[in-house]
Formats: structure tokens, C-alpha cells, sequence
């Protein structure tokens, strides 16, 4: 069924398909029906960052930014849900075209520029929703903001989102606006750390809840950068860790249509350099921090490979565009066939 609905989507432009998709979710949902279009994956549950998952395969930021498919997402098998990347205010986002196909790789280019209708929108999304599974809320910075003053966007998104949020996940990796990337070093990303800490600890008193905190990070560093964000990690107290975003580098995808384009790539190229990330990090942290994988998952013996590499948990955003929805009861099921690590 789904090849058939990928073939008709696949003949709009890709945002139109998107925004279509989008919405057939979220009216499935809303019916209850969406699960009726494919077999649920077997529990699998997993606890990771003190919080209960039904099963490891998640879906990745990016494919519903305003939370307005939430439960026609979660009736399709995932194990948990993140919504996002939510900004304070509303912002229209780059110029379109802004998102490309590249079929023969099974990658997409995007530079949508955190294109949402704002944290008020998701929370209000949020709260219509019937779903009570695992929510990260991805949380990032207006483009208009300078990025010395990112903090300041950072915080009032985590106060805004903090009471209905399962984790709130730090987007500070994002190829797409000006000047992000810059905070995932130095000095830059441990100021941002610690006031994300602080702010998390007074939240906790607040609302008598604590919500971890996990940092997207890009794939495009060196392995010495790799070890020195996850020293920082692990310093300010982080909970988490989601590698990776998308990457500039155009490995896997050049002289194909569209490869020349602005943006960053994911899907199956971004997947050996995610994985090894992965790998960086795992042995940097030595199972001090959990590692939550993406990046390239097109097949369910990827999403085992990220879990062998370290990683507790995945989410998968391009491969669930080209292989549908079938894929998370792939990963799941090849997940389960791992070899116990206790």
C-alpha cells in the first residue's frame, strides 16, 4: 500500500507532499485508523534517561515540526515521538524550493530554516493530543535572533514546553540558520549548558517533575570535537545525546540531480558518518550519558547497527519518507534480534 502511496506523492513537488502527508496523518489519527496501515511492532520497552519506551524506534524532529500529527504518528508503532524544531515565535522559514528528493540515494536535501508556527501552535497541538507515550519537544532559536543571544530563545522555549514535554531535545546543529553550529563548541555550548541545567533544575522545583535534556549534534566533526562535546556533556549534567543532524558534505550523492543544493543531506549517505559519531561517543562516554541515533535508517538491520555501535535508542526520519511505515517494525524487529549485552 505504501509503495503505491509513495508513487503519488513522489509526483508532487516534495514540500507539497509533505504538508499533504502531513495532514492525511493527522486526520487519520484523529480517527483513529492510521493503524490500520500497517502491523504494530512487538514490545520491545526500554528504559532510557529514566523514562519508559515502548520500544526503541522513534521518529526524529524535522517530519512534524508543529506537533500536528501526533497520534497519527504514534498509531503507526513508534516507539516514541519528537515534534519539532519549535522556535519562540512564528517564522516562515528559507525561500522555496527548499527541500529536495534524491531518489537513486535515497537522500533528501532540505534547508527549511526552522520553518513553524511557533511554540504557542505546538503547545496547543500538544495538549489536543490523545497520545501519553514517550514526547520530545526539539527546541531551537528564531533566525532573527543573534546568536549571542541564543540562550535567551533557548530558555523560553524550555519554559514554555517543559510541563508537557517526556524530554526536551536542544537543536544547536542545524545546518540552516546562521550561526548555529557555532554553539556547539567552546565556551559557547557550556554557557549554553549551564543555563539550560540551571533553568532545568528550577523547573524541576516548579513543577515537582524533571525532564531530561538531550543535545542533537552535528556529523560533520572531527573525533576530537566529538570528545570534547561529550566531555561538556557530561560536565553540565546533560541527559542525553541525539546523533546526528544532517550533514553539508555531499559524500554518496554527487552528480545526482539536486546534490549541488544548499542545505543539509540526510537519509542512507549520512549513515556511515552518523554511525561513526556514534561510535566516538560511546567510547568517550563509557555509558555515562545515553546516545540516541539518527541518521541514515533505511532498513532494519541499520537501526540495529546503530544500537551495536552504542546507541540505547533510534529515530528515523528519510527512510521513513521512502520505505513507509513498515520500517519500524523492521527496526524493531531487528533491534530485538540482537544479542543481549547483559
Amino acid at each position: 500500500m505504501y509503495t503505491l502511496a509513495r508513487e503519488l506523492l513522489f509526483k508532487l513537488s516534495p514540500e507539497t507532499s509533505h504538508e499533504l502527508s502531513i495532514d492525511l496523518l493527522g486526520a487519520g489519527g484523529r480517527l483513529g485508523l492510521n493503524g490500520l496501515l500497517t502491523r504494530q511492532p512487538a514490545p520491545l520497552p526500554v528504559k532510557v534517561m529514566g523514562l519508559e519506551f515502548a520500544n526503541p524506534v522513534g521518529l526524529a524532529a524535522g517530519l512534524d515540526k508543529n506537533g500536528d500529527a501526533i497520534d497519527g504518528f504514534a498509531q503507526l508503532g513508534f516507539g516514541f515521538i519528537e515534534i519539532g524544531t519549535v522556535t519562540p515565535r512564528p517564522q516562515p522559514g528559507n525561500p522555496k524550493p527548499r527541500l529536495f528528493r534524491l531518489p537513486e540515494a535515497e537522500a533528501i536535501i532540505n534547508r527549511m530554516g526552522f520553518n513553524n508556527h511557533g511554540v504557542d501552535h505546538l503547545l496547543a497541538r500538544v495538549q489536543a493530543a490523545k497520545y501519553r507515550g514517550v514526547l520530545g519537544i526539539n527546541i531551537g532559536k528564531n533566525f532573527d535572533t543573534p546568536v549571542e543571544n541564543a540562550v535567551d530563545d533557548y530558555l523560553l522555549c524550555l519554559d514554555k514546553v517543559y510541563a508537557h514535554a517526556s524530554y526536551v531535545t536542544v537543536n544547536v546543529s542545524s545546518p540552516n540558520t546562521p550561526g548555529l553550529r557555532s554553539l556547539q563548541f567552546g565556551d559557547s555550548l557550556k554557557q549554553l549548558l549551564e543555563a539550560l541545567r540551571q533553568r532545568q533544575e528550577d523547573l524541576t522545583q516548579a513543577h515537582d517533575k524533571r525532564v531530561p535534556l538531550a543535545i542533537k549534534i552535528a556529523p560533520d566533526m572531527t573525533d576530537e570535537e566529538t570528545c570534547e562535546v561529550a566531555r561538556a556533556l557530561v560536565e553540565t549534567g546533560m541527559d542525553a545525546v541525539i546523533a546526528t543532524n544532517t550533514t553539508l558534505g555531499r559524500e554518496g550523492v554527487l552528480g545526482l540531480d539536486h546534490a549541488d543544493e544548499a542545505g543539509g543531506l540526510s537519509g542512507a549517505p549520512v549513515r556511515d558518518k552518523s554511525t561513526h559519531i556514534v561510535q566516538v561517543l560511546a567510547a568517550e562516554l563509557g555509558g555515562r550519558l545515553p546516545i540516541i541515533a539518527v541518521g541514515g535508517i533505511t532498513e532494519g538491520k541499520h537501526a540495529a547497527e546503530k544500537i551495536a555501535a552504542g546507541a540505547s535508542l533510534v529515530q528515523i526520519y528519510s527512510g521513513f519518507i521512502y520505505k513507509g511505515p513498515a520500517l519500524i517494525r523492521e527496526a524493531v524487529d531487528a533491534i530485538a534480534a540482537l544479542p543481549s549485552k547483559s
